[in-house]
Formats: structure tokens, sequence, C-alpha cells
């Protein structure tokens, strides 16, 4: 009786043996037949040239909110230098003194920043705020921590901007930490000063920790120093926190590689991507820094680049990349100096699953909260406004099915330098 069972398990190894590998097979079969399809460097080179040089010849959009007719007023910040902001904060004191003399108790009047406040205008490509606003008061038990917090605030930043000097969000937190509790909220009332003073967030000379970086066929000046990314290594160059800093911008490049993930960014930089296909290869390591969404608005304006987004194919990939689009519902004030729209979506995209033959053992399922995170992206307009993005979204929901770049090194480590990005190239296969 042992002896048949051993025999049967023998037979189940041996039938999973065979399996994998004629699962390893299909794979390898798969990976030369994509090989074979690629054409020569210099022809995908043209074809990467002349779409390239179509972009530069796309007129670059000159509208702002005050030449729309909108049902809504909006609310926008612009870039003021430091005696601008150190003015602006003098004045909602002495306006908060008068009030105080008068009876009235102090407080501040805080532009609403909440979904509802929110609207996203298709002419514009982008989410802004309305003009809402609630009165945070001193002498409310609700609202009075807020309002010390924002006093509190509004007294360091206007240290800063008389002293001239830069400090990070965590240095910020760290002066008062009892009163703070959390650098969530010392960041949240930062980013409410930002907007009650009408100025952007890096005017009030506060800045996010280096987070992104750069590699690749781009060339500029930062603090008087002379950067050329393309002797940065395989981590590239962190891309500074004060965009204020960077000048003088130069590039052969042909297109800019916008990466979700630093794994990916890290593969392309070690296999020299940008050598054989002249591009500077961008990563904001997951979700999208301030710092990050500044330097490629200023690349993409500057140099006059176009945009492929290379993410993972599940619903938060998608929205990543909306992000560095549209902006994001938590800094709408400050849309128009942050973001980029017409970025192509290069891949992973959920029709690439099959159509480049991802291993099923390469693809998971997705989760309850992703399915609601797509089902939810279908209702949103920036999706609703591209029948091609929409039909992408809609077959990953109704599949159920993700899959992250890393997928893709299935069929080897390089594949993606390799084989997958030049074939996108050849084949012109964004949306």
């Amino acid at each position: 009786m042992v002896d048949k069972r051993k025999a049967v398990v023998e037979d189940d190894d041996d039938d999973e043996e065979l399996r994998t590998g004629q699962g390893a097979k299909k794979q390898a079969q798969a990976a030369l037949g994509f090989r074979k399809k690629l054409k020569s460097d210099a022809v995908i080179l043209a074809s990467v040239k002349k779409f390239s040089e179509t972009a530069k010849d796309v007129r670059q959009e000159t509208r702002t909110l005050a030449d729309l007719n909108l049902p809504h007023a909006c609310k926008e910040v612009v870039d003021l230098n430091t005696s601008s902001v150190v003015l602006e904060i003098e004045r909602s004191i002495l306006s908060i003194a008068k009030s105080i003399l008068a009876g009235n108790g102090f407080g501040y009047s805080v532009p609403a920043r909440s979904s509802v406040n929110q609207l996203y205008v298709p002419e514009l490509d982008r989410i802004v705020l309305k003009d809402k606003a609630s009165f945070r008061q001193f002498a409310n038990i609700s609202s009075v921590r807020k309002t010390a917090i924002t006093t509190r605030i509004l007294q360091l930043v206007h240290q800063l901007c008389t002293k001239q000097i830069h400090v990070t969000k965590r240095d910020l937190f760290y002066t008062d930490v009892k009163l703070f509790q959390e650098q969530g909220q010392s960041d949240t009332i930062l980013d409410d000063v930002s907007c009650m003073l009408g100025c952007t967030r890096s005017s009030l000379n506060v800045v996010a920790s280096e987070k992104g970086v750069v590699v690749g066929r781009l060339i500029f000046i930062e603090d008087g120093d002379r950067i050329d990314c393309t002797k940065m290594g395989v981590g590239g160059k962190a891309i500074p926190p004060n965009i204020d800093k960077v000048q003088g911008m130069e590039s052969d490049a042909l297109f800019i590689l916008l990466v979700e993930k630093d794994a990916a960014f890290m593969r392309l930089a070690e296999d020299r991507f940008y050598n054989r296909f002249p591009c500077v290869i961008i990563t904001a390591k997951g979700q999208p820094d301030v710092a990050t969404r500044l330097f490629l608005k200023r690349m993409k304006t500057d140099l006059k680049l176009p945009v492929l987004g290379l993410v993972d194919s599940d619903p938060y990939g998608l929205k990543i990349l909306s992000v560095y689009m549209s902006g994001s519902k938590n800094m709408s004030y400050d849309s128009s100096n942050l973001t980029t729209p017409d970025i192509k979506w290069l891949g992973v995209r959920p029709s690439d699953l099959d159509k480049y033959k991802i291993p099923e053992q390469c693809r998971l399922p997705m989760t309850d909260q992703d399915m609601k995170t797509g089902k939810d992206m279908l209702e949103e307009d920036f999706i609703k406004k591209d029948k091609n993005w929409y039909k992408e979204l809609e077959l990953m929901v109704k599949t159920k099915e993700k899959a992250e770049i890393q997928a893709l090194s299935s069929f080897g480590f390089q594949y993606l330098s390799e084989v997958y990005l030049p074939l996108k190239l050849q084949e012109r296969d964004w949306i």
C-alpha cells in the first residue's frame, strides 16, 4: 500500500515537472517570437524621431481659468517671492489684530479643499479648486487647535522667508512636536496656509525630502553646479526639492519615460536604455511627490518632449499616471503648476497581458479594494474623456486581473529594456 502511494506521489511530481517544463518552453518561444519582430534600432529611432518632432510642433495650451466661462468661481495660486509671502502673512496678522481689537475674536478664512469643492475642467484637463471657504475660529472648541497650528505655521514660514532659508516638512514638524503631534497635521495645515496666502507651497520655503530620481540624456544647472544625468550610475540623480535652483535644461532626448517603480527605473538605468534610445527616465518611486511633478512639468515645458508613462497594470498605476496629468485632489489649488497634460500611456496596459503573452503565474487576481478603485475610476471625468483609457480600465475590471511591470521579467531580466519597450516604440503602441 505504501509503495502504491509513493508511486502516485512520484507520478504527480513527474506531471508537475512536465507541466513546468512545457510552461517554460512556451515562455521561451513567446519571448523569441517577440524578439524576432524587432526591426533595427535605426528604423525604430527614425519612427520615434518623427513622433518627437510632431510633439514639439503641437501648440502648447495657454488658456487659464480666467479665459473660461465656468459656472463656479475658482481659486488658483501663483509663485510669489519671499518678500511678497512675508507681506501677505503680515497683512493676515494685521487683519486678525483689528478683529480682536473690535471685540470679534480671531480666526482664519480657509479655502475648503474637500472633494465637494473641487472641479475637473476638461478644457484644461486638470482638477481645480472652487472658491468655497470656511472660517476657522480660535474661540470654538472644534477648531481651536487647528487655529493655533495655523498661527504657528504662519510664524515659522514668516521666519523662513525673512531669513531666506529652506527647510523640509520634517524640519518644520520638529519645531513644535507637542503642538503638531503628527507630521500629517502640520503638512495639512501647511497646504491650507499656502492656499490662504494664494501662493504655491514652494513659495513658503518648505520642501519635501528628496524622493524622485532622474537619469539619461539631460543636463541642467543646479545651484551653480552642472549636472550630467548620463553620469549618475544606476541610482540616478535625486530630483532637487527646490525647483527654483534648477536652470538651463539641455537635452538631445527624443522623449521622456515616466516610470512608476524604482525597480523598473534601475533596470533601465543599468542597461543604459537611454543610450540605445535617447531619452530621459524619471520616477517618483510610487505615488508622485511635488518635487517630481514640478521637475517633470519643467522638462516638458523647457524641452518640449513627449512623455510616455510606464506603470503597473492595476488601478493604482493608472491613478498615479492621472495625478501627473490632471493633478491630485489634495493639491487641486496648485494644479496649474503641478500637472503635465498629454502623457501617453505606454504600458503595462491590461490589453498587454494577452498581447504579450504574460504567463498566468505572473497575473494576480484583483482584490475587492482593487475592484472598487477600478469601478470608481470608471466614473471619473478624466477617464471618460478618453475612450481608449476607458476601454483599457473596463477590460481590467472585467477580467479581474492585474500585473506589475516586473511580470515581464518572467521572459528574462532584461526583457523590459531589450524587447518590450523597443517593440512598443517600434509600433507606437501607446494611447
